[in-house]
């Protein structure tokens, strides 16, 4: 990242407060927030509603530290592209060293208090994804690879790993299975922004798949990893976070996710230009609400298991 690239009054800092918060992507935290408190919730072990409600409080504050850290590094490349130019650094309404000391310190807090809150297997996870995302990810694979966010997307998968070591202090094939529903669920989402988004990565220079591999192999791949990821959240149904209810949803949120990924695999390119990618759209938005439900199923069933109606 270079400053010379920014706005020249970026480096004033006359931020707001809501700007700061932006830095930490709170969008993106509240997917983050919502999987560690089921990974921690559906954990066997139990932590005291005040140490679990820290727990999560700190993975939230860690997730928002890897986002600022990756908008101080990004800030070059978000001015070129359309869907981020409005972000605080790009638009010069918080300086780049403003946000690097935000997300450092916020990186350094989050992963102490972690530890004291729950414990330091927990919070040696929790660093590790902040710097797997902030520097493997942002600083690494981003601009270097069309598998970009088919690797990068294990630090978004880690959050429900973390809340599931934060109640028992060891990592299980439940952890690892929620982790990887997360993993398998990334490319086919990103992509499909990619598809419609295809142009801003052109221009800021960011081999996605559209770009290197063009719209036609994109589709293909969207496909075969929607295939994956549908057979792999049906199957955590028959494991202990699963059950009756969580089975019964995940039939109906994959059955939609196939027929999306169909629809958009048999598009061609006077199609999708002609409605405006509007089923790419879809699809984009419909896989925010298949991670959301699934990781809600696991809650539900969770919640369900001490009246004797959740699991098998």
């Amino acid at each position: 990242m270079t400053d010379a690239t920014i706005m020249p009054h970026s480096q004033r800092g006359e931020g707001s407060f809501g700007d700061y918060v932006a830095l930490l992507k709170p969008r993106v935290m509240s997917l983050v927030v919502f999987t560690a408190m089921v990974g921690l919730f559906a954990a066997p072990g139990a932590l005291h509603p005040f140490e679990a409600f820290c727990a999560v409080l700190f993975i939230a504050t860690g997730a928002g530290a890897s986002g600022a850290l990756n908008m101080w590094w990004d800030a070059d490349i978000d001015v070129v592209m359309k869907r981020t130019a409005g972000r605080p650094i790009p638009s010069g309404r918080v300086a780049p060293d403003e946000a690097l000391a935000l997300g450092l310190g916020l990186s350094g807090l989050s992963v102490v208090m972690l530890g004291l809150a729950a414990n330091w297997a927990a919070a040696g996870l929790l660093a590790f994804t902040i710097f797997f995302y902030a520097v493997v990810y942002s600083m690494w694979l981003k601009r270097s690879t069309p598998q970009n966010i088919v690797i990068g997307g294990a630090a978004g998968a880690f959050p429900p790993m973390i809340g599931w070591v934060a109640a028992t202090g060891s990592v299980s094939l439940e952890a690892v299975l929620m982790f990887a529903l997360i993993f398998m669920w990334t490319p086919p989402h990103f992509w499909a922004l990619a598809l419609f988004m295809k142009s801003d990565y052109e221009d800021a220079g960011v081999p996605m798949l559209t770009v290197t591999h063009g719209r036609k192999s994109t589709r293909r791949h969207i496909w075969v990893y929607t295939l994956l990821v549908a057979a792999l959240a049906v199957g955590m149904g028959a494991t202990s976070i699963g059950g009756p209810l969580y089975l019964l949803v995940a039939v109906v949120l994959n059955l939609l996710f196939i027929k999306g990924a169909w629809d958009i695999l048999r598009r061609d390119e006077d199609s999708a230009q002609a409605d405006g990618y509007a089923t790419e759209k879809r699809f984009f938005f419909l896989s925010l609400v298949y991670l959301f439900l699934h990781f809600g199923a696991i809650w539900a069933e969770t919640l369900l298991k001490p009246v004797g109606l959740g699991g098998w």
